[in-house]
């Protein structure tokens, strides 16, 4: 959710020389994951400096343009997406702690038991300048410091006062060669340097600098000095047995290179992400995942898998549903995180339970996957952030390797997700002799050829440009699909709302007649993904059916078909037309005119497709 970063060091003198430049470097890279305000705290000889301020982080580089700032080794910031109070300058991250300033702290997370805390605080006279529960933490390590007069100590004693999920990052006036940091329910990564290391809560916040990473476990606190990194877990054992990483992209990645916004850059890198997802999986002509650590006789003793995600990740996860029933006959559920372990699921060693998440740091996915692994489940994760909490708690991991998605509105993460959940439902038919070698080595062949599929829809986009370009004062969308269809359809509306702010709805068109046609008016634009007509048991024709309903009731008709379908033509306003491919497979190409028309819709109306209001990146709160 908030975005972290801390850096302790003396940058050579070809390099930017203040701290507090490597920190804004790093707060741009993490700005995706919250923009309401921004700030940086710095140690200089008379105490402790912040500078924060409402809003992008452009307001708090124009706030100390021209500003002296010192030197020293040390700097801490922040981008704050709002919980505990409006997104005020008073409200924004880092807050002062202590009854002299001298001690600052930012927060990633929600402190649950800060109510309590804040009474007790301010009743020993530390005085409050904010709403939020941060503060609280300030005030406590401050406290803890005085008592002690080592931060590291000072911070076990706060956190183990601390109920909820946070990450934290400290700095104070008497260690003014370090920042200590602790971790529990929220991310946090160490960067490795020479002569200098960094903390951000994901690798983006120092790629710039150094692609050497370390991992920090859950109940951690990190001690970080410009030539040292010590970790300790919250009893204060120090953790010998480090867990370090290289970093697979560079700061390349994490650029726009030449397109107007991130999310249109990660549209058009989706041919390349679902091939990347898909490299490397084939081995002596057997469908290989290295990173599946299940053994194989746990898979096939599998009786149900339940499928745990939210928002985008829980559509990929609708899709998986459909591949995973009709290759491998495994009953397949898909729940929605934040309502899994609060509903008594019946989950049991039989079975396994697939925790899809872009970040790895999603909290009601971390929080279904722990209930699971309690209830006798494994837990696979399909994730896209190496090193994140996810993947390293879950048995097995199966990473996307798309590089990372700055832009909020996730696009080629999804089309990731998807792939990965083709290859997780044939490594499991595979392992249970659900299909022949011959089959897996067909759906693979054709698998493989769907990033060429991706790309010729792609080149089709200057049409669907130039369509919502035409409906950018529209009030409301909506779209309706059926079999894999459906979760396009959701996946369509959700990108609908969340960038461009419009009334969107993604409808199962067999539910049309049961309540939904009565929002059709004389027209209202309606998406319809129309399935493949050929195969047995074809929708096709009841989707066409639905076109025809639809239209006689006055609205357009925005159609999605396969190259070849004419069948829909007498009674489309517009035709989108995708690749032929294996009806399971459509979905990889199906979204991309809707991501498209989502993205051009919302830049039509002058909106920031990136940073869409009111949303962050990764939800790492529940």
């Amino acid at each position: 959710m908030c975005g972290i970063v801390g850096y302790v060091g003396q940058r050579p003198s070809n390099l930017s020389t203040r701290p507090v430049d490597v920190a804004l470097q790093g707060l741009a890279r993490l700005e995706y994951r919250g923009y309401d305000s921004a700030g940086v705290a710095v140690l200089e000889d008379d105490g402790v400096r912040i500078a924060k301020k409402e809003g992008k982080l452009k307001n708090l580089r124009d706030a100390l343009d021209g500003e002296e700032v010192s030197a020293s080794a040390v700097a801490i910031g922040h981008t704050r997406w709002a919980t505990h109070g409006a997104p005020t300058d008073g409200n924004a991250h880092p807050h002062l702690g202590g009854k002299d300033d001298e001690l600052a702290l930012v927060h990633n997370g929600i402190i649950e038991n800060f109510a309590p805390l804040r009474a007790e605080l301010e009743s020993e006279g530390f005085v409050f300048r904010s709403e939020t529960d941060s503060e609280v933490a300030a005030h406590l390590v401050a406290r803890e410091m005085s008592l002690t007069g080592d931060l590291t100590t000072a911070m076990r004693a706060a956190v183990n006062q601390l109920e909820g999920a946070f990450t934290l990052l400290a700095v104070h006036r008497l260690s003014p060669d370090r920042v200590v940091a602790a971790r529990r329910n929220s991310p946090l990564v160490v960067g490795l340097g020479e002569g200098e290391n960094f903390l951000g809560s994901d690798v983006a916040a120092f790629v710039d600098n150094t692609r050497e990473a370390l991992e920090v476990g859950q109940d951690q606190i990190v001690t970080v000095t410009a030539d040292d990194v010590v970790i300790s877990d919250f009893s204060g054992t120090e953790i010998t047995e480090q867990k370090r990483y290289t970093i697979e992209w560079d700061v390349a990645a994490a650029q726009k290179g030449g397109y107007d916004s991130f999310m249109a850059k990660e549209i058009h890198e989706q041919a390349t992400a679902v091939a990347d997802t898909l490299l490397g999986r084939i081995d002596s002509g057997a469908l290989h995942l290295d990173e599946m650590s299940i053994d194989e006789s746990v898979l096939r003793s599998v009786d149900k898998i339940v499928v745990v995600a939210c928002g985008t990740a829980a559509n990929a996860g609708s899709v998986a549903k459909y591949a995973i029933e009709h290759w491998c006959r495994i009953p397949t559920e898909v729940e929605l995180a934040h309502e899994f372990r609060y509903r008594d699921p019946v989950v049991t060693e039989k079975t396994l339970v697939v925790a899809i998440s872009q970040s790895g740091e999603t909290m009601d996915t971390l929080m279904a996957m722990r209930h699971a692994q309690e209830q006798g489940a494994k837990v696979v994760a399909i994730c896209n952030t190496h090193g994140s909490t996810i993947p390293r708690e879950a048995d097995a991991a199966l990473y996307l390797h798309v590089g990372p998605e700055i832009a909020v509105a996730s696009t080629k993460a999804y089309l990731g997700q998807i792939t990965a959940c083709y290859l997780l439902g044939l490594y499991l038919a595979q392992v249970r002799g659900n299909l022949f070698p011959d089959e897996i080595a067909a759906l693979m062949e054709d698998l493989e050829q769907l990033p060429t599929h991706v790309q010729t829809v792609l080149d089709g986009a200057a049409e669907v440009e130039e369509l919502a370009r035409s409906m950018k004062d529209a009030a409301s969308v909506l779209f309706l699909g059926r079999h894999v269809g459906y979760p396009t359809a959701m996946e369509g509306a959700l990108k609908l709302k969340e960038i461009a702010y419009i009334h969107a709805e993604g409808f199962a068109a067999g539910e049309l007649k049961h309540g939904p046609i009565a929002l059709v008016e004389e027209g209202q634009p309606v998406f319809v993904i129309v399935p493949s007509p050929r195969g047995r048991d074809s929708l096709h024709s009841k989707v066409v059916s639905n076109i025809q309903e639809i239209r006689a009731r006055g609205a357009r008709t925005l159609v999605i078909a396969e190259d070849g379908d004419d069948d829909v033509l007498p009674y489309s306003d517009v035709v989108l037309r995708v690749p032929r491919t294996r009806t399971l497979f459509a979905p990889l190409l199906t979204i991309i005119p809707l991501q498209i028309f989502s993205c051009e819709l919302a830049t039509a109306k002058g909106l920031d497709v990136d940073q869409p209001r009111n949303l962050a990146k990764s939800v790492t709160v529940e």
